[in-house]
């Protein structure tokens, strides 16, 4: 049973009002209003559960999130997640996330995951992991890219948090793509293809007012100030060093504990 959900989506709605959110969407119509689908999105921001919750919500659906397991972990987040319904998964192993997401999707519910594993810095479509693809074929359900934009200038790696008001949120979900996991790889990459066409034309129609030339909530390419692709890929193999780092520096202490 839902309890805490409807009311975060209320409360989500009334931010929306109150803070001047516009939300620009297009494609709800290829959420289906019952059964089992995946919607892959692209990860921008700490908010992106939120507003790509917003295209089910719109189509009487609750979406249930795959989010890795250190969030379920946490004191305080641990519990909402829980109480949402969404999905833990375990970055060094996630048969068991993943499992757990084919078992959602066949019993009729809208399941997200970000293929990107991460935030992206660059805020263009990071390499994207294959396992959205198993899944959606694994289950037999339709793969259906959501791509946001905007929810960057809200909440994100190494910025901080804006909750200023008169911003605009875009959201285009696409038609459900064919996936049959036979090979993951090309699937994997006509997905990428897809979202990326799909951001492109999200910021191109953004209101140019708020993506003034060297914001740095914008891609390079489309004058802003936002690292590289490449750039972004070093950072954040940067924070892969150093997370790697701290987990042997805890085995020790707990080995030295024990």
């Amino acid at each position: 049973m839902d309890i805490s959900y409807p009311v975060t989506i209320a409360a989500a709605r009334t931010w929306f009002k109150l803070g001047d959110i516009k939300i620009n969407m297009t494609g709800a119509e290829h959420i289906p209003e019952k059964g089992g689908a995946l919607l892959a999105v692209n990860h921008l921001s700490f908010v992106d559960y939120i507003m790509a919750g917003f295209p089910g919500a719109e189509r009487g659906r609750l979406t249930r999130f795959i989010a890795k397991k250190e969030v379920f972990d946490h004191p305080v987040g641990g519990p909402v997640m829980r109480s949402f319904h969404h999905i833990p998964i375990d970055r060094s192993y996630g048969a068991a996330g993943m499992k757990k997401a084919v078992e959602y999707l066949q019993n009729g519910e809208i399941v997200g995951i970000f293929p990107e594993a991460t935030i992206s810095r660059s805020f263009l479509i990071k390499d994207l992991k294959t396992g959205t693809v198993r899944i959606a074929a694994e289950a037999g359900v339709p793969l259906i890219p959501v791509v946001l934009w905007g929810t960057q200038r809200i909440m994100t790696k190494g910025q901080k948090v804006d909750l200023s008001r008169h911003k605009t949120i875009g959201i285009e979900i696409g038609p459900p793509l064919p996936v049959t996991g036979e090979d993951p790889a090309a699937e994997t990459a006509a997905l990428k293809s897809q979202m990326e066409a799909m951001l492109d034309r999200l910021i191109k129609a953004h209101p140019a007012e708020e993506q003034p030339p060297g914001s740095w909530w914008l891609p390079q390419a489309y004058g802003g100030s936002a690292p590289t692709l490449e750039e972004a890929e070093a950072m954040y193999a940067e924070e892969r060093r150093l997370r790697a780092q701290r987990k042997a520096a805890k085995r020790s202490a707990d080995k030295k504990r024990a």
